[in-house]
């Protein structure tokens, strides 16, 4: 765990972008249960989290995309990220609607990109990737070329991993699930026999513990 992914974790442990409860769990929309809820829309209302996460993105971005010519915001949760990176890098930025407008010219992607120009698209947080992978398409219809996708933080989830894997498409994150429970567990946020059970709803999220066997 680098210092980076270290101190982002306990940011959003601070702020409360990140709740942990593995014995009295989450309910996701999708009906599974789960020891961890996740909102980094809260960022935004702390000026020196959202600092740090906008330099972190920008310095890895730079790192690992250098020839990126444009920076893509999610809709709605990757847009001020994206807009604070973009600052950061100097470079032009946009943002990608989760579906095509059904007026005007139709576009998905708001602002303006060239032909072949070389995008990496920002979202707050990866699960399964799929809507992200989906944006990412998107981009790639109408004329970006994808180099990547950069994420303050990362379930670290199996299906996430094989998506990412499948689409040929690279991801970079500030932070990520293990990260934040060895930072839980030294801050005293969480006790160590709950550390197992928070371990083994990443491995297995739909038969974690006895909390979605019995769905």
């Amino acid at each position: 765990m680098t210092n980076l992914s270290k101190t982002i974790a306990k940011d959003l442990l601070s702020i409360k972008a990140v709740s942990l409860s593995p014995n009295q769990p989450f309910t996701w929309a999708s009906g599974i249960k789960s020891p961890i809820y996740c909102d980094n829309r809260v960022t935004m209302s702390y000026p020196e989290v959202r600092s740090r996460i906008a330099q972190g993105l920008a310095q890895k971005i730079h790192a690992q995309f250098p020839e990126v010519e444009v920076i893509a915001g999610t809709a709605t949760a990757g847009i001020p990220h994206a807009a604070w990176v973009a600052q950061i890098l100097d470079l032009p930025m946009v943002y990608i609607r989760s579906k095509a407008k059904d007026h005007g010219k139709g576009n998905q992607i708001e602002g303006r990109i060239t032909e072949g120009q070389k995008m990496v698209v920002i979202e707050d947080l990866i699960s399964t990737g799929g809507s992200v992978l989906e944006a990412c398409e998107a981009a790639k219809r109408e004329g970006a070329k994808v180099l990547g996708v950069a994420a303050i933080f990362t379930y670290e989830l199996p299906k996430g991993k094989e998506n990412f894997k499948h689409s040929g498409l690279p991801f970079l994150t500030l932070t990520d699930y293990s990260s934040l429970i060895e930072t839980a567990l030294e801050t005293g946020y969480i006790e160590k026999n709950e550390v197992e059970l928070l371990q083994e709803w990443k491995e297995d999220p739909a038969e974690w513990g006895h909390f979605n066997k019995d769905k």
